[in-house]
């Protein structure tokens, strides 16, 4: 099976992601979102408030698992930057940075407890 190295962004390490319900309402729906580019988890970090952290995890594809790949798609980033830098929740030099940061993009949801376990954690890094 292939392994992959995969990045979450946050405000804390996460060592055991879960799929978090708390009514943010993202791209794909509830879930674990994480991508293939380190500089966009390192963005992504940026948007929270308090510490900015890097998750890594080495993903390895389960063939029983059903995975939807979607190669084209329109974004829609700027605008919820423009609405975190409005909101306060994102800052202005973090606004600048994230702004500058449109392509390539990767996203990847991890939707169900079974998807989870395809992910191990290697550790995390503070900006």
């Amino acid at each position: 099976m292939e392994k992959n190295i995969v990045y979450h962004g946050s405000n804390v390490e996460v060592s055991v992601p879960r799929i978090l319900q708390n009514g943010f309402y993202k791209d794909f729906g509830y879930g674990f979102y994480c991508t293939g580019y380190e500089k966009q988890a390192k963005r992504w970090a940026m948007t929270r408030k308090g510490d900015s952290v890097i998750n890594h995890y080495e993903y390895k594809a389960d063939p029983n698992l059903k995975v939807l790949i979607f190669d084209e798609m329109a974004d829609d980033q700027i605008w919820n930057f423009v609405e975190g830098f409005i909101d306060g929740r994102i800052s202005r030099r973090a606004f600048w940075e994230l702004v500058k940061f449109n392509y390539p993009t990767h996203q990847v949801v991890f939707c169900t407890e079974a998807a989870l376990k395809t992910l191990a954690f290697k550790g995390s890094e503070a900006l």
